[in-house]
């Protein structure tokens, strides 16, 4: 799979380049096209992006058994980042696709999740824009605004539930841990001491709290890392496990 991320992400380097070229005739585009089929090259594409985000999963939380040569991949994203494809792009195309009226402007659920995967924009979006879009009715019409607004409304959901998850799994007050979750965010700074104060009506011993801690905390670091976008939160560091 190394191999693959590094070979392929040579493939998409001279699409780039190619892509740059405008003088092409028919006839050489047609030569292109047949040597990397789009269907083919787009899922490519998703497959490396996959891969390429575990093996960066694995760069950034290193163990013993993390092999030298996952250590030293580059990935390079940026080869695989489409200027067109955004937030308001998304938005804008799941509203137009919506309605049951086919057009060269629509795609279907199936096409837009392919686009999603086979580009690295929003990675931390991406996952939850494909659950939604899975999650719509394509019959039914819907506004851009609707789209953003049941866009949030799902994301909402989802880490309420997720909240809700951690909470129960650790006999924690889901309101609790949702507020102690929100300061963090809403400050960017992890604060150990709330932590402690989190788990205090749990009454236990060092022992017990430092494995409590622990276990929270391996469920949690993601979840807060995924929420800041790719934002530094200060001190979370110190429990990046």
């Amino acid at each position: 799979r190394a191999q693959f991320i590094t070979q392929f992400k040579e493939v998409q380097r001279l699409k780039t380049q190619l892509d740059q070229y405008t003088d092409l005739d028919a006839e050489q585009q047609q030569t292109i096209k047949e040597l990397l089929p789009p269907e083919e090259l787009r899922s490519f594409r998703s497959v490396y992006i996959d891969t390429a985000k575990r093996f960066k999963e694995r760069q950034d939380n290193p163990t013993d058994n993390t092999p030298p040569e996952v250590e030293q991949l580059d990935f390079e994203f940026v080869l695989f980042a489409s200027a067109l494809i955004d937030y308001d792009y998304i938005m804008g195309l799941i509203a137009k696709s919506t309605g049951g009226k086919p057009s060269k402007h629509t795609m279907t659920p199936d096409q837009l999740i392919n686009m999603l995967s086979a580009t690295a924009n929003m990675m931390d979006e991406r996952e939850d824009m494909m659950e939604y879009i899975r999650s719509l009715d394509f019959s039914k019409g819907r506004t851009e605004k609707e789209i953003r607004d049941g866009y949030k409304a799902f994301k909402k959901e989802k880490n309420e539930k997720e909240i809700r998850g951690m909470a129960e799994k650790h006999g924690l007050d889901m309101a609790a841990l949702q507020a102690f979750t929100a300061r963090i965010l809403d400050r960017m700074i992890f604060d150990g001491e709330q932590l402690s104060d989190l788990l205090a009506p749990l009454n236990l011993g060092w022992k017990e709290r430092a494995k409590k801690e622990t276990e929270l905390m391996k469920e949690l670091v993601p979840y807060l890392k995924k929420q800041a976008r790719g934002h530094e939160i200060s001190g979370l560091n110190a429990y990046d496990v």
